[in-house]
């Protein structure tokens, strides 16, 4: 060990013994408190009782010397050990109980109405308790041992010691037991997140029947279990999706390209190159599009990354969006709806969610697009309807997930990734407001768009 002194590690002290040490701490403390204003009470009653003894005593000697029949032997004065003595205002004993013939005159007690003391007479070593009273030129002296109340109280004191140890032992085993079952669905619940891994993330923690802390514990653990099982969910959907779509355009430019490098006779680079050049735009938009989920799903993950949200004019993005559409010149816009709206966010984010609403209208539009910007007070209301096929009333709600293309008509090789309305709908959802396809149009589709308005 070269001199150094090996120190060995201490075990970490578990919650139930530390529950247990903590209680019984403090039960010993209250206990003991308890234990000793028991003792104070009980001798102070013990003590007032024999002070009204004396007390009593003394009027009774008292009346007797007022009715000028006091005996120079006073009886009736309690037991052989009782005390009872009468002195003049010339310091002597005009009048004494037998047992104290012959003894010095106790003190004078001074202006007043009476004193007690506790204190050992001449006659005696055992403790007395002494009442002392002015009655004119006289002073009328009492006492009465204080043997039975100290004897009460140390018999009190030692059953004390004795009933309050056990009690403690007593105690302690049932706080143990006690904890111990009220930890046991703790342990259950460790042991079984122990077990849970990313491959398992179906298993919950058991839960208790009672609604105390440990059972709302288990139930916001199997709430997060099964958050983290959808999200971990999602996620393999989200990579399974992705590498498939991926996979399609790559799939093709390498088709193409071997078959040229195969056949370079009756290759046409141009084609080629025109067809691979649209397969890497549609990869580059696709690779966008997943870039901006990553980052809207950072964003709900760790505030953190989540961008300031400032006043941004929302129809000064509508505008803008609407001369990209017009630029494209297939179909006709109508704005002559649209008004000044203010909201609260990020204008990137809302400038992606309006453009991708836009391109979806100018992909599927027969002929016209409108778009109307309405201010409701506390709610920006958009639109934004085209003239197209429509969507059938069970896909209204699936085209906003991920990857998801129609088999219908609007999906007839649109140009689309299969993300821009589920991004725009984690957009609009993150600014506090939500985007639907509205059920009433008869006739194309009309997409709805409700954002929580500030006032300029």
């Amino acid at each position: 060990m070269g001199g150094r002194m090996r120190l060995r590690s201490r075990a970490p002290v578990g919650m139930r013994t530390r529950i247990a040490m903590v209680s019984l701490t403090a039960m010993a403390v209250v206990l003991l408190l308890t234990a000793s204003a028991l003792l104070i009470l009980h001798q102070r009653l013990l003590t007032d009782s024999l002070d009204e003894t004396l007390a009593s005593r003394s009027e009774e000697v008292v009346g007797l010397l007022e009715a000028g029949r006091l005996p120079a032997i006073i009886t009736g004065q309690g037991d052989i050990d009782s005390v009872t003595q009468v002195v003049d205002d010339s310091g002597s004993v005009i009048a004494t109980t037998a047992n104290f013939i012959d003894q010095p005159v106790l003190p004078d007690p001074g202006p007043g109405s009476g004193t007690y003391r506790t204190t050992r007479l001449p006659t005696d070593e055992s403790r007395m308790r002494v009442h002392s009273r002015r009655f004119g030129d006289h002073v009328v002296h009492t006492a009465a041992p204080i043997d039975d109340v100290e004897e009460s109280v140390a018999a009190l004191r030692l059953g004390l010691l004795v009933t309050i140890p056990m009690a403690m032992i007593l105690l302690g085993m049932v706080l143990w037991r006690t904890v111990g079952r009220a930890l046991r669905p703790v342990e259950r619940i460790r042991n079984r997140v122990g077990e849970i891994t990313a491959t398992n993330l179906h298993l919950r923690v058991p839960q208790p029947p009672t609604r105390d802390e440990i059972g709302r514990l288990a139930a916001t653990m199997n709430d997060m279990l099964e958050r983290l099982e959808r999200s971990a969910d999602r996620q393999r959907r989200f990579v399974a999706d992705a590498s498939h779509e991926l996979r399609g355009p790559l799939t093709r430019i390498r088709t193409e390209l071997e078959v040229d490098l195969l056949q370079p006779a009756a290759a046409d680079l141009t084609a080629t190159h025109r067809s691979v050049l649209e397969e890497a735009e549609g990869l580059q938009r696709l690779i966008d599009d997943l870039l901006a989920l990553a980052r809207l799903d950072a964003a709900a993950t760790d505030p953190g990354l989540a961008t300031d949200r400032r006043p941004v004019d929302l129809d000064d993005i509508v505008l803008g969006e609407v001369e990209a559409v017009r630029a494209i010149g297939r179909v006709t816009v109508d704005i002559s709806r649209v008004s000044a709206v203010q909201v609260l966010g990020n204008r990137d984010q809302l400038a992606r969610a309006v453009r991708n609403l836009a391109d979806n209208a100018a992909r599927h539009a027969s002929s016209t697009i409108t778009f109307q910007l309405t201010d409701l007070g506390d709610t920006a209301l958009l639109s934004i309807a085209d003239d197209g096929p429509g969507i059938e009333a069970a896909d209204r709600e699936r085209i906003f997930e991920r990857f998801t293309r129609l088999d219908e008509a609007r999906a007839t090789d649109d140009g689309g990734t299969g993300l821009g309305l589920a991004i725009t709908r984690e957009i609009i959802e993150r600014h506090g407001g939500s985007v639907v396809v509205d059920p009433d149009v008869e006739t194309g589709t009309r997409f709805v768009v409700r954002l929580p308005a500030v006032r300029p």
